[in-house]
């Protein structure tokens, strides 16, 4: 939106003091074409946050010190660290130039020094984090301004008392994961990859940022379309608001403003957006969203955001069957399992521009639709699904794997004895770190659907989040279980089939409101040579000799599926975008420089499900 594009240069404000020693990946994966475009003075030097965008703000990404040292060994940042990291690439990656596993005997400490301009002396100033895997402990010029458990969700300290008054600053972060010997959400990271499971992530994962704003500042907002009633609403939290203060909000459709209105003490706003252009994988349209902080008409704080009228919800048919709908249509949903994940940055796309890339290719390939498995990413991976139309499901990631049982068949049972017994440390953990998630994800449009649990991977008291998870946002479906054992609660009862299509029968439902969705399916693996994450040994669900092989099994499943539509199916997941380690499923090779399939035969096979 204009708002944001008009900051990519706003780093410009600062002088960041990096290390002269050099930097290089660590050889010995593939890597993508991106790989050799990383600039280690400039990495991702995109706004992260488009969502709320601020023109005062100063990007961290770059070469820090780091080194790794026993647990609890260090209260403070260590007098001797082992060399420099390139952040926010993962220790564990090949782009951060290191290549080292931690382990949770071990701690990673980060160190860097930063100028920060006189200008960000006015108001306040915010350290803030995409995301660090897992726990982590922040230090200013030796002071501790806080701490973070999660490894998913954006979070940010106020350093301003921890300044000193000259313009240098020394930032140090120490950080510990325990990865699966822990109960935290991990997703598909382990220790000893193989298999579905890959290698660890620890520490800094997404970019780290200042920002400075005023001492009354816009803190976040809450938007919630509502196409039925052609409103919008617009809950404003606003820091240090004084008496007389005024908050304007506005929605733009480019240069014309479609609707105004100000706020003094309550805090919510409610803009009627008369005809309004509908968002959809078909029409991505986006307004431009204006708040503003007056104070005797003169504006103290400012931010742009942006949003797209669009309805996810449920709908009977006149054969009885609950279907999922767009807009008030039922439109089919079908898209790859995307991991996320990438040769040379693990969790973190080596550029922007390959971050947007997965998301273009699926597109082209014909799916209206991506479940993003068992991950979350970075904040501009959603921006762009916004902007280019792309449906989003997305996964909580998983957790404390283990102990109950695993049923699948869709049926009449009680599913009590099968839904885990976490211990309250768990569940608590699992509880704060989803709820970030929800409210950090929640203005996104391009998000139709939460889904809590994976299979019965940590699946625990699955009515009760489900319930809770509709409480926290009833604009969206939920997806009970992903493949899971069924409690028949929420709205999309969805089961996993490898390789070929199957759907839940709708005669066991009664009166039960539930969408029929196959969550996962396929996995057809193709290994290429000099495209793998090892020279042998690969995997897939199902393996073929070639490509026209590969095609012809994925052509004779869209046939299966597209009759499972006439009987009543939703939606549906194919494993997946891209192959992920020694995994070979994917439409894409890991490196993303080769396609498995024809694009346009692809295109071609998958008009038929939306027509």
């Amino acid at each position: 939106m204009k708002y944001f594009f008009s900051l990519l240069c706003s780093f410009a404000f600062a002088t960041v003091v990096f290390s002269q020693t050099s930097w290089q990946p660590v050889p010995g994966k593939i890597a993508t074409e991106w790989a050799t475009q990383v600039d280690p003075a400039n990495p991702l030097p995109e706004y992260p946050r488009p969502q709320l965008t601020r023109k005062s703000w100063m990007n961290l990404n770059g070469l820090w010190q780091y080194t790794i040292i026993p647990r609890g060994s260090a209260t403070a940042a260590p007098a001797q660290f082992d060399g420099n990291i390139l952040v926010p690439f993962a220790v564990e990656s090949s782009l951060s130039g290191v290549g080292k596993t931690v382990g949770k005997e071990n701690e990673l400490w980060y160190k860097r020094t930063v100028k920060i301009p006189s200008a960000f002396r006015k108001g306040r100033v915010f350290l803030h984090f995409g995301a660090v895997d897992w726990e982590c402990v922040v230090y200013i010029n030796g002071k501790e301004v806080g701490a973070h458990q999660g490894g998913y969700d954006p979070f940010s300290f106020d350093i301003s008392e921890a300044l000193d008054k000259g313009v240098q600053q020394e930032i140090a972060v120490r950080v510990w994961d325990p990865s699966n010997d822990g109960p935290q959400p991990r997703g598909k990271q382990v220790k000893e990859p193989r298999g579905i499971w890959y290698t660890s992530v620890t520490g800094i994962w997404q970019t780290v940022w200042l920002e400075n704003v005023p001492n009354t500042f816009i803190a976040s907002t809450r938007q919630t379309p509502d196409i039925d009633n052609q409103t919008l609403t617009v809950e404003v939290k606003v820091e240090n608001l004084q008496l007389g203060d005024e908050i304007e909000v506005s929605a733009w459709d480019g240069q014309q403003k479609v609707a105004a209105q100000t706020l003094r003490e309550e805090k919510k706003a409610v803009l009627s957006i008369d005809n309004p252009r509908l968002w959809s994988p078909s029409d991505p349209f986006l307004y431009d969203l204006k708040i503003s902080i007056l104070r005797k008409r003169k504006v103290i704080d400012e931010v742009g955001s942006y949003f797209g009228m669009r309805k996810s919800s449920l709908a009977k048919g006149t054969d009885g069957i609950t279907r999922m709908m767009l807009n008030n249509e039922f439109v089919f949903q079908y898209g790859p399992l995307d991991q996320g994940w990438w040769p040379d940055g693990l969790y973190t796309a080596p550029t922007d521009e390959a971050l947007k890339f997965d998301i273009e290719k699926t597109k082209e390939m014909g799916f209206n639709m991506i479940r993003k498995h068992v991950k979350v990413e970075p904040a501009r991976w959603y921006y762009y699904c916004d902007k280019l139309g792309m449906l989003v499901w997305q996964d909580m990631p998983s957790g404390d794997l283990g102990g109950n049982g695993w049923d699948q068949r869709p049926g009449e049972i009680s599913g009590r004895e099968l839904d885990k017994d976490r211990s309250a440390e768990s569940e608590a953990i699992y509880r704060k770190e989803w709820k970030a998630i929800l409210d950090a994800h929640y203005n996104y449009p391009s998000i139709v659907s939460w889904v809590p649990f994976n299979e019965a991977w940590g699946q625990f008291k699955t009515k009760e989040i489900v319930k809770w998870t509709m409480e926290m946002d009833p604009t969206r479906l939920v997806n009970e279980a992903s493949g899971g054992n069924f409690f028949y609660t929420g709205h999309i009862l969805d089961i996993h089939h490898y390789p070929n299509p199957e759907m839940p029968d709708p005669r066991i439902f009664g009166d039960k409101p539930q969408a029929l969705v196959l969550g996962e399916f396929g996995g057809l693996g193709l290994p290429l040579e000099g495209h793998t994450w090892q020279d042998s040994k690969n995997w897939g669900y199902q393996s073929f000799q070639n490509k026209d092989e590969l095609f012809d099994k994925y052509a004779e499943f869209m046939k299966q599926l597209r009759d499972f539509i006439d009987r009543g199916l939703s939606a549906a997941v194919y494993t997946q975008t891209t192959d992920v380690e020694i995994e070979t499923n994917g439409l894409l090779t890991y490196d993303r420089k080769v396609l498995k399939m024809p694009l346009e035969k692809l295109r071609e096979v998958h008009k038929p499900l939306y027509e």
